[in-house]
């Protein structure tokens, strides 16, 4: 609360005599927090609180202004110190909620085509040697928080010597696959609850953990989604849309299409492992449980990738011996 009040004077102070009524908007996974204002006119602002013992605002601001190929809010007003911004209100309607509220595949479709253009237009805008490498390093201490969360802790259980064989033979075979891959500027998180229903073109939030890396990454995040699922034949051809929009755009995409589509299956797997152990340890460290239940979506996500593919057969039967081969229940599934 106090962290509260202060954010609400901080915003009276950069708009004096302007009153505003003031409500709670949003939580992230981490400890941000967001408000929104509205003036007495109409205007209304999007607060952020970022606790500065916590975390620094200053990736947000840097990465905001290297993405403005695409759109983010605009920063009205930012204190580092403090760990406070006001941001551009891109209005209450997340993609989640669209698509949850209209369940029809076509506007489904027509609103995800909107997202892959906003994509491909921030892709196009990358330079190398601006944001750090989302290199094997990276991604192999992500992909460990399975074991260490979801395995540990979930599970309760432990890798045993064959177990720790299959999970090694995974790594080796995806890390060398997914690391040479085009590189891009990666959101990292590009999900319909973080892209924002606008009269012009899709919001696009929540980008301050942004790298230089794989360029399938961004796809697969929208298209095997924690909170919505769609049926594999309606991803194909979304995939196949973006491929084809990349490749006119002049991106560097595989021109086989069948090897994108394993590169995109691929990232997946090495995206599903890890919000796996990312989801296990916000209930298990820090009691957050809103998001455990999406797990299975996850499990299941993994376990038919891993099974298309001869070179993915290890962590194929390391999953089956760790949660079987039976699909687990899930909710929103179109």
């Amino acid at each position: 609360m106090q962290r509260e009040a202060a954010l609400k004077k901080w915003l009276a102070a950069h708009y004096p005599a302007q009153s505003f009524d003031w409500a709670f908007a949003a939580a992230d996974a981490d400890f941000r927090r967001y408000f929104r204002a509205v003036f007495a006119d109409g205007r209304s602002v999007v607060c952020m609180d970022a606790p500065p013992d916590k975390m620094s605002i200053a990736p947000y601001i840097q990465v905001q202004q290297l993405f403005d190929m695409v759109h983010v809010p605009a920063i009205l007003a930012a204190d580092e110190a403090q760990g406070f911004m006001a941001l551009e209100d891109l209005g209450q309607i997340t993609y989640l909620a669209a698509l949850q509220h209209d369940p029809r595949l076509p506007v489904h479709k027509t609103l995800l085509l909107d997202a892959i253009d906003e994509l491909v237009q921030l892709q196009l805008g990358s330079r190398a040697g601006v944001l750090p490498g989302y290199d094997a390093v990276v991604m192999r201490r992500e992909m460990q928080l399975f074991p260490d969360w979801f395995v540990a802790k979930e599970l309760g259980q432990s890798f045993n010597f064959k177990q720790q064989q299959l999970w090694q033979q995974t790594l080796d075979t995806l890390l060398p696959t997914l690391t040479a891959q085009p590189q891009v500027y990666v959101h990292r998180d590009f999900i319909v609850r973080n892209l924002m229903l606008t009269r012009a073109r899709p919001g696009v939030l929540d980008f301050q953990d942004a790298l230089y890396g794989p360029i399938s990454y961004d796809l697969v995040s929208l298209l095997r989604d924690a909170f919505i699922e769609w049926e594999e034949e309606f991803v194909l051809d979304l995939v196949i849309r973006y491929w084809e929009k990349a490749r006119a755009a002049g991106l560097s995409v595989n021109a086989d299409f069948d090897a994108f589509y394993r590169d995109f299956e691929w990232m997946g797997v090495q995206r599903h492992l890890k919000v796996a152990g990312i989801f296990a340890r916000l209930y298990h460290r820090d009691g957050k449980g809103k998001y455990r239940s999406e797990i299975p979506r996850f499990l299941n996500y993994l376990r038919r990738s891993s099974r298309r593919y001869k070179a993915l057969a290890p962590l194929y039967a390391l999953l089956v011996e760790l949660v079987g081969d039976e699909e687990l229940q899930t909710g929103y599934t179109f």
